[in-house]
């Protein structure tokens, strides 16, 4: 006798796993966390500052 199988079960494992490839994706075009993101603006403005502060009045 064949194997009784849930359908719903089986699609939702075929859903999980199409999120899942989505957000492989998502991962792989935006790469960032959003602390490295604002890590690496608070750096930037930090470097700003100090170049502002280092230029000479005219």
């Amino acid at each position: 006798m064949a194997d009784v199988i849930n359908l719903k079960d089986i699609r939702k494992r075929r859903a999980r796993a199409e999120r899942e490839a989505v957000a492989e994706a998502n991962r792989l075009k935006f790469g960032r966390s959003k602390s490295e993101r604002s890590l690496q603006d608070a750096e930037q403005g930090l470097e700003a500052r100090r170049l502002d502060g280092h230029k000479r009045d005219d």
